[in-house]
């Protein structure tokens, strides 16, 4: 059993930072890609960031010089860092990571967590 778990969300002002976390926990043999993706009310969810398990990153246009994805392989963790927070950046951001379990080490699954709320007021 694996699960994936976000935190850091919360309530800032137009202009701050902000850092969520991403852990995950359980049997787990190795993890891949981590994505973290952003449901802004009324939206489709977004992929705002993507990090390998090597450490390469890819970031959509939106959040670009504003975010930054990081991971810790050793504690199975990843976070975003983000900074120049805009009101459009409000939603319910998630991560999602694919897992490859102790019991299916050949085949990575993607897991997902139940998602921080960041609102970003004006």
């Amino acid at each position: 059993q694996v699960h994936l778990v976000e935190s850091g969300g919360g309530l800032v002002q137009a202009g701050e930072s902000l850092r969520l976390s991403c852990a995950a926990s359980g049997s787990i043999f190795s993890i891949e890609n981590i994505d973290w993706y952003r449901q802004a009310p009324g939206k489709q969810r977004e992929l705002l960031a993507t990090i390998t398990k090597s450490g390469s990153t890819v970031y959509a246009d939106s959040v670009k010089g504003r975010f930054t994805v990081s991971r810790d392989n050793a504690k199975n963790t990843a976070s975003l860092h983000m900074d120049n927070l805009k009101p459009d950046d409000t939603g319910v951001y998630s991560c999602n990571a694919f897992i490859a379990t102790m019991r299916k080490s050949w085949e990575p699954s993607p897991y997902w967590g139940q998602g921080t709320q960041v609102v970003v007021s004006s």
